[in-house]
């Protein structure tokens, strides 16, 4: 199996084409491939596939295994990957994901892919559909006890759940003891990320990110996405347009209000590639 390391800001992912078909179990896979220590290493592995109602469509799992709906920092590199290995022309193209079709735009400097911009589609406020066990129309500022101590958080789905909360110093925070506890917490039924959030200035904010089943990562596009409509409503920014800084970087998050769509854009960057056998990977994880 030949692969592509990418990363999003530090967010990265294992890239496999698999526009003739998967020949390998992508979940067992995606674990074995992952660890850091004796795998690849990554956050988890994404599929380029065919896709009968978009341009291509991708299939996300995470470090444990589990498939998820989307990922922001993922899809730009998709979009990049696509287009520099010669699967497309296209500097508009369409990627069909389980949170639905998403557009991205590229912009490509001498063949290569500098930046892309994603239309990340609405974000999701109604407490059924994000999901968390909450009985207002929308949870915004609501104080929730975890791991011991109150936290006012507010819920956010970008086609994955998000808890957004506003912290004083995000570099003092143990999430490897505190992220656990918000993942696995019984009012998200789904699991979900979390996102720590230090206000910087009326149009900037910084960021750390637990993510379900992958853990704490250097970046997270839908959790951007979710900080950026979060600290909008939470008035913590006076723009409608945000930088975030996450570990890996910077994105840069405009909720056009109009249309209610967000926007993310930011750089893709390749790492290396490499050929592996799978199902040995599998077999030895086992």
């Amino acid at each position: 199996m030949k692969f592509t390391k990418m990363h999003g800001i530090g967010n990265d992912y294992i890239y496999v084409d698999c526009m003739q078909g998967i020949g390998f179990d992508p979940e067992q896979t995606s674990i074995a491939l992952s660890d850091r220590h004796f795998g690849v290493g990554s956050d988890g592995m994404i599929l380029i596939c065919p896709s009968d109602k978009a341009d291509f469509r991708m299939r996300m799992f995470n470090a444990d295994g589990s498939e998820g709906k989307m990922c922001g920092n993922g899809i730009r590199c998709f979009a990049k990957f696509v287009y520099c290995k010669g699967l497309t022309n296209k500097t508009v193209i369409t990627i069909e994901t389980l949170a639905g079709i998403k557009t991205a735009w590229l912009t490509v400097e001498k063949g290569d892919v500098t930046s892309v911009r994603v239309n990340m589609g609405s974000p999701e406020l109604s407490p059924s559909l994000i999901p968390v066990l909450f009985d207002g129309d929308k949870m915004v500022n609501e104080a929730v006890e975890v791991g011991g101590k109150t936290w006012n958080v507010t819920a956010v789905s970008m086609g994955n759940p998000h808890c957004v909360t506003y912290v004083e110093d995000v570099e003092s925070l143990d999430l490897e003891k505190i992220g656990p506890a918000f993942e696995h917490h019984e009012i998200f039924p789904e699991r979900v990320n979390t996102e720590f959030v230090q206000p910087i200035d009326s149009a900037t904010v910084k960021m750390r990110v637990w993510e379900r089943g992958s853990g704490e990562t250097w970046a997270c596009g839908t959790g951007a996405c979710a900080v950026a409509v979060a600290s909008i409503l939470n008035g913590v920014v006076k723009s409608d347009c945000v930088l975030v800084k996450l570990r890996g970087g910077d994105l840069s998050i405009e909720w056009d209000r109009e249309t209610d769509t967000v926007f993310m854009t930011g750089p893709a960057t390749f790492v290396y590639e490499g050929e592996t056998d799978a199902l040995a990977w599998v077999k030895d994880a086992r």
